[in-house]
């Protein structure tokens, strides 16, 4: 791991280091992959507290605000004076004389002041307690701000894009567990013992890999109940996301356990007498994490995608459950792209996740990787 490209550090300092001080100082070094970092980790505090950074409830309904077009944040007013702080204009609704078609102007004349950490709807915070403090504030609760538009029932599409983040953020991150833990499972058991054992594995490896994913992923979900409630939902479409995922890595770590089965460290650990699982956790995994790593942060994205597709066809999680796959069924027919294309903002949620997390799983392989000098 000493061989990692740290050319900036002192070779004193890399001689002592420990392998995650050798993994960070090369990975400070890939710079798209640092700012990929910081989106991935931005996200995952969105995640975590959706209620603080969303404006309005996003599941109250207006019918006054059908297809609400964005509104802008100024931070100058020259109409009554030079006035200086954030602030937004509330849009008046006309029609074309002709086609009837909406339109919408700001009131320059109403000022509607926005307020840092102002006080809003109530929301739970991991269900450990409630709070109605948020990150942007409106003082006017008859003219709400909607940053991205509303939807068919008047629904804040920022809102929404915002809670929507936590169930397709974090069903990635327990898929790639899942997945994870049953590829190094089985592919250690695979490549440590050989054999028999490795045989049988192999072929139930064969089996999984030869499913059609997409095939098999709408099959399963077409057969959760639709009354199931939300959670039960969720920890279904998970699981089910990770029943082909784990194959491609188990047989990663199977072929690097062969390899390895037979070098001289393990052999040495073993005339020790040390535990077989010790060897394994200890001994033989750290020597290719970089593998595990790569498949980890690559299969994150690929499990939000899953999800996504799976919801935006109406066979994952159902409403009222909030994610970027059921906010984008709302985009499905003409009317909305025509008239209001903001409903696409979750779309563009989802392409920002996919790539700060590929940059960020790519930074990390090649400074993981000890052959990269």
């Amino acid at each position: 791991m000493a061989d990692i490209a740290i050319t900036n550090i002192r070779p004193d300092r890399a001689a002592v280091a420990s392998q995650w001080q050798l993994i960070w100082w090369a990975f400070k070094r890939h710079r798209l992959a640092m700012v990929a970092l910081f989106v991935t980790v931005a996200m995952y505090i969105v995640a975590v507290v959706p209620g603080f950074f969303a404006i309005n409830d996003p599941i109250q309904q207006n019918a006054r605000a059908t297809f609400h077009p964005p509104q802008a944040i100024h931070f100058f007013d020259t109409t009554n004076g030079f006035e200086f702080g954030p602030h937004y204009y509330p849009l008046k609704l006309t029609r074309d004389p002709e086609t009837l078609a909406a339109i919408y102007k700001e009131d320059t004349t109403r000022r509607i002041p926005i307020t840092l950490f102002g006080r809003g709807y109530t929301y739970s915070v991991l269900g450990l307690f409630e709070t109605d403090i948020h990150l942007i504030a409106t003082t006017d609760k008859a003219h709400p701000l909607f940053l991205f538009g509303a939807d068919r029932l008047g629904r804040d599409v920022y809102s929404r894009t915002v809670q929507g983040a936590q169930i397709s953020l974090s069903i990635g991150l327990v898929g790639v567990f899942l997945s994870l833990l049953l590829g190094i499972v089985l592919g250690g058991i695979s490549g440590y013992y050989g054999g028999r054992i490795d045989f049988v594995m192999q072929r139930v490896i064969d089996f999984v890999l030869s499913l059609p994913t997409i095939p098999i992923w709408l099959a399963l979900a077409a057969a959760l109940p639709q009354g199931w409630p939300a959670t039960l939902q969720y920890m279904m479409i998970t699981i089910i996301l990770s029943f082909t995922g784990w194959a491609q890595l188990a047989r990663v770590v199977r072929g690097r356990f062969l390899s390895l089965r037979t070098e001289e460290f393990v052999a040495a650990a073993r005339l020790d007498g040390v535990p077989e699982g010790r060897i394994i956790f200890r001994h033989m995994l750290p020597s290719f994490a970089s593998h595990i790593i790569a498949s980890m942060t690559l299969a994150v994205p690929a499990m939000i995608l899953a999800e996504t597709s799976l919801s935006f066809l109406g066979l994952g999680l159902q409403p009222p459950t909030i994610s970027w796959g059921v906010l984008l069924r709302e985009a499905q027919n003409i009317r909305s792209i025509a008239t209001a294309p903001w409903l696409f903002m979750p779309g563009a949620a989802v392409v920002v996740a996919v790539m700060a997390l590929n940059l960020f799983g790519d930074g990390l392989r090649d400074a993981a990787d000890p052959y990269n000098k």
